[in-house]
């Protein structure tokens, strides 16, 4: 294997000094280099593949341009997974490398990526959860940026969220676009609303869809209470749904998986989606374009939601900084107009 060049090698081979070599690579203005010099050392630096020492850099500038991402289950969670392309994206662009754990729940795990990550000397840390929710941030240098993605923190570290707010109200906005006066809801949950160790956004989701059906004058006929929104849950909510004496013309689920679930109950029942019942939904999990028809859902924007991340976190992110990303309304054929 090759010798790995160093500056040496590259003010031998321009036949300029090394104080000159180091000025023109690291691009330092006013050096009073002339660009015949400057391209000179350009060239030889490419001939002999040369690449700056990045050890030697942090150690220079008090940076190591790495950022650390310590994330739940991020990283094993196809769902979420976008996250980590735009975490990536934007710190490619920024020539930023970024370091990944992934530690599930459990503090001992925590502590010893954080641990290990901090040995690393990041110049900021990430903390990046699947699911919304509050949690503890250990304690970490006071001049280090912290970003909160898709979590909050009882110390009002600095965070990125989606939208939930005007996603609930654009998904009711959809249906009173297309004519819809009477809904039910699958996966009301006051437990998820109330506790922010269990959901930092579903309050706002909540509001966003209850403030928007007021806004249109539409009636719900049925709420269904449940915390575990899974298939067999949307499945018995739909089937309560059907026994209505007075019927509805949509229902509101409150993830993809409950909406399947619902799907199923009304097939199986002989009903279709949408010319005897529409559905809309959140998240917009690959399922969403799955089923058919396609499920009208609010997207959790998690790609956006990570480059948001990473640029706070490149900017130098401080407490009470907040973001809210918009989460795109993915328009299928699961609404029919009324």
């Amino acid at each position: 294997m090759a010798k790995r060049a160093t500056l040496a090698d590259v003010a031998e081979r321009s036949g300029m000094s090394r104080t000159a070599v180091s000025l023109a690579l690291n691009q330092v203005p006013n050096s009073r280099l002339s660009s015949e010099a400057i391209e000179r050392i350009h060239q030889a630096a490419a001939e002999l593949d040369y690449r700056p020492n990045p050890a030697a850099r942090s150690l220079r500038v008090g940076k190591t341009a790495t950022i650390a991402f310590l994330s739940d289950n991020v990283t094993v969670t196809r769902y979420a997974s976008a996250m980590i392309r735009g975490l990536l994206d934007v710190a490619e662009t920024e020539d930023h490398t970024v370091l990944i754990a992934e530690t599930g729940d459990t503090p001992a795990r925590i502590g010893k990526a954080l641990k290990a990550m901090l040995d690393r000397r990041p110049d900021a840390v990430v903390f990046g959860l699947m699911g919304a929710k509050e949690i503890d941030v250990p304690k970490l240098p006071s001049d280090l940026p912290v970003v909160l993605l898709n979590s909050t923190s009882p110390q009002g570290h600095a965070c990125v969220l989606p939208d939930e707010f005007q996603g609930g109200r654009d998904i009711a906005r959809t249906l009173a676009e297309a004519g819809h006066r009477r809904v039910a809801i699958i996966g009301h949950d006051d437990g998820l609303i109330q506790n922010l160790r269990l959901s930092t956004t579903m309050r706002d989701r909540f509001a966003g869809i209850f403030s928007g059906l007021e806004e249109a004058g539409m009636e719900v006929a049925l709420r269904i209470e449940g915390p575990t929104w899974e298939p067999p849950f949307g499945y018995q909510g739909m089937a309560r749904v059907l026994e209505l004496d007075e019927p509805v013309t949509a229902v509101i689920a409150l993830n993809d998986r409950v909406a399947f679930g619902a799907y199923q109950a009304l097939q199986e029942r002989g009903f279709s989606v949408p010319n005897d019942i529409s559905v809309v939904s959140f998240d917009d999990d690959d399922i969403a374009s799955y089923l058919h028809p396609g499920l009208t859902t609010a997207a959790i924007p998690y790609e956006e939601m990570g480059r948001s991340a990473m640029t706070m976190a490149l900017a130098g992110a401080t407490f009470g900084q907040r973001e809210l990303v918009p989460m795109p309304l993915r328009l299928r054929g699961s609404v029919k107009r009324v």
